[in-house]
């Protein structure tokens, strides 16, 4: 894996973790935003299990590619489902942020190959 590979890997796993993180401890920043657009609030744990399990795979594929592979695909796929539930919530102000998120786990997988 080069430098470049690892790093990017790097901020996206710290991306993905703070993201799962701050729902967990229900910053406000994030999840008032969720109950806008309507997700319901018996989602967002999993939902932050989801970004944080998505975390730990970018990890463990320092050492095992597929599984960092896998969960790059993951993460690339839960955030294009973020940027779908704002879209249809119309908060399209709101849109840039879950593709900052994505953004580095795109450039992880796209890294991979």
């Amino acid at each position: 894996m080069s430098t470049t590979a690892t790093v990017v890997t790097a901020v996206a796993a710290f991306m993905a973790g703070f993201s799962g993180a701050s729902i967990f401890f229900r910053a406000k920043f994030v999840v008032e935003p969720l109950a806008q657009y309507g997700v319901p609030r018996a989602w967002w744990n999993r939902l932050g299990a989801a970004k944080a399990a998505g975390a730990v795979g970018l990890v463990v594929g320092f050492w095992v590619p597929v599984i960092g592979t896998l969960a790059a695909i993951g993460l690339v796929l839960y955030f294009a489902g973020a940027v779908i539930t704002v879209l249809r919530a119309r908060a399209y102000g709101h849109a840039p942020f879950p593709l900052v998120y994505m953004a580095p786990a795109v450039a992880a997988l796209a890294l991979t190959w």
